[in-house]
């Protein structure tokens, strides 16, 4: 005769009371996962059309200088990054209009004839020396933001409007090169303006 205590009661009842877990409403599943998605679709919809909006604000702006056939022979050179450009002394004002908020690799080139900005990928440019305006060394421009002096900000005059183009070198030791080779140039520019 078997025999079971009290203690062994509760175990056994547990056991038999125990079965698999409910089964997971799918249809409720799939409805959230689809309104999730296009919830996701309709925000990048909309940050698009913003996108757009915005260049068509910039209309106005004219169309980026292209290289001169001879520019001369490279002062300086730099591989890096171009990080984007914005309207002078605002820093979160990005300029969107002909492909100048597109971020993309850059190799830039400063000659006599002004700096030749090359990007595979995006619409290349071209900025005559008369058009410079300085250049300097700063933390953040529009969506990117580094430590002290981790820019080289090139601010310059299109139209009637100045901009600031925000670049990173692969050699953040370069920077300062750029920065004084343009403000020397732009003295020159100025002081040759002046005796005019």
């Amino acid at each position: 005769m078997i025999k079971t205590s009290l203690v062994d009661t509760p175990l056994l009842e547990l056991a038999a009371e125990q079965k698999s877990a409910e089964v997971t409403e799918w249809a409720a599943r799939i409805g959230w996962l689809v309104g999730l998605v296009l919830f996701v679709a309709l925000v990048y919809w909309l940050m698009r059309q913003g996108w757009k909006w915005r260049g068509t604000l910039q209309g106005g702006l004219p169309e980026l200088p292209t290289a001169p056939t001879e520019p001369g022979p490279a002062t300086l050179s730099m591989s890096g990054r171009y990080h984007g450009s914005t309207t002078a002394g605002q820093w979160l004002d990005r300029i969107v209009a002909h492909g100048l908020g597109t971020r993309s690799r850059a190799e830039l080139t400063l000659t006599d004839a002004g700096l030749d900005v090359q990007r595979p990928g995006a619409a290349d440019f071209f900025v005559p020396a008369a058009a410079l305006r300085e250049a300097r060394l700063d933390k953040g421009i529009a969506g990117k933001v580094l430590a002290e002096g981790g820019l080289l900000i090139v601010t310059w005059a299109h139209g009637d409007q100045l901009l600031d183009s925000g670049f990173r070198s692969d050699h953040a030791a370069e920077h300062a090169a750029w920065v004084e080779a343009i403000n020397s140039m732009n003295q020159t520019n100025t002081t040759e303006g002046a005796a005019r």
